[in-house]
This record gives structure tokens, C-alpha cells and sequence, in this order.
């Protein structure tokens, strides 16, 4: 096998152990009827027990990579002992590097794109617009791209950047499936960046 085919069986073998374990993040929440609750990408999504519990099913997603990634851990393996030697070790690569990505986060690094904290969080803000005494007398809070807002008086009501939240994206297919890979379901942009802009301007 010449050296360019060798390259480009890893290289195959890295793209394909990138995608297999964000199967559940990347395609499974993008269906039609797991979206029936939610307004299409990118408008904001109001708050409701509905977006509390896609966030909850999104960190679910983000840690099931771990048991997906067995996968294409086992096809590399196979692969290194019985078939293309390059294409195995491009799938140990990438299913490892998602791996140390993921456990990061347990000895201090960046917490997932979605978090047991932040549904609360969004519960919370939730039921006060239901109380009065809220930022104006309808208070209405809707979730975008770089925080919680009330449409009704354009109050912000928590700087929390909204993630990807699985619904389908408005670009197209090869662009936004991308970017979804890109930001591994990251915000791509925070309100502290916006503010930063502005006083730039």
C-alpha cells in the first residue's frame, strides 16, 4: 500500500471516529417530531418545562458518546489487528481525543455545552416571569443566541449563552453540519462578546 493511501486511510479513519460517537447530538435530536415544541433554527425559544427538558435530553446526548465511542474503538482495533492498519489508528485517534475531551471537565476544564445547572437555571427564571414583580407586567422570556430576554421590554434576564439545542439548523446540510462539529454544541457566541463589540463601536 503506497504512502498517499495510507494518509488518506487515516485520515478516513479520523473523519468517521469523529462522527460515530456524536451520532445522538449530531442526527437523533434533529428529527421533525422531536421538535414539534420548539420554534425552527435560529429563533429564540421561550421558556417552558419543553426547553428545560431539551436541555436536560442534550447533556444526556453529550455523555452517551461515551458508550457510542466503543464503536469505533472496537473498528480500530479490529481493524489494526485484521485489516487497514492506518484506518484503525486514525479511529483510536479520534475516539481517544473525544475521550480526554470529555473527561477534561472533571479535573477543572470547560463544563459541557449543557448542564444539569442550566435547566434549572432556565426552570427558574421561568416560573419568576409566571410571579409578579417580574422586569415589567408581561413578563415574556425567550432564550438567544447570547442570553435570556423578555420581548415584551427587552430585558435581559441572564447573560447565559444559548448552546445548539438539536433542532435542525437553518444553513445548509454541509455548512451546518460543520459548524456543529466545529463548536461540539458550544455557543458561538457569548453575550460578554457582544458587549465587548459594542463599547469597542
Amino acid at each position: 500500500m503506497s504512502f498517499l493511501a495510507s494518509v488518506g486511510f487515516f485520515f478516513f479513519g479520523v473523519s468517521l471516529g469523529t462522527v460515530l460517537p456524536r451520532f445522538p447530538f449530531l442526527l437523533m435530536s434533529r428529527t421533525r417530531g422531536f421538535n414539534t415544541n420548539f420554534p425552527p433554527h435560529p429563533e429564540p425559544v421561550p421558556l417552558s418545562p419543553h426547553l428545560t427538558q431539551r436541555v436536560l435530553h442534550m447533556r444526556m446526548f453529550y455523555w452517551l458518546s461515551f458508550i457510542v465511542v466503543l464503536l469505533p474503538l472496537s473498528l480500530g482495533l479490529a481493524s489494526v489487528r485484521w485489516g487497514n492498519a492506518a484506518f484503525g489508528f486514525g479511529l483510536w485517534t479520534s475516539s481517544c481525543w473525544l475521550i480526554l475531551n470529555r473527561l477534561q471537565y472533571f479535573v477543572g476544564g470547560m463544563p459541557p455545552p449543557w448542564t444539569t445547572e442550566m435547566a434549572v437555571e432556565l426552570q427558574v427564571i421561568a416560573d419568576k416571569a409566571e410571579l409578579s414583580g417580574g422586569c415589567c407586567n408581561w413578563t415574556s422570556p425567550y432564550w438567544k443566541v447570547t442570553g435570556i430576554y423578555c420581548v415584551n421590554c427587552s430585558a435581559r434576564l441572564s447573560p447565559m449563552a444559548r448552546p445548539d439545542l438539536g433542532r435542525k439548523r437553518s444553513e445548509r446540510r454541509p455548512l451546518g453540519f460543520l459548524r456543529l462539529l466545529l463548536s461540539d454544541g458550544y455557543p458561538i457566541m457569548a453575550a460578554n462578546d457582544v458587549d465587548i463589540a459594542t463599547e469597542e463601536e
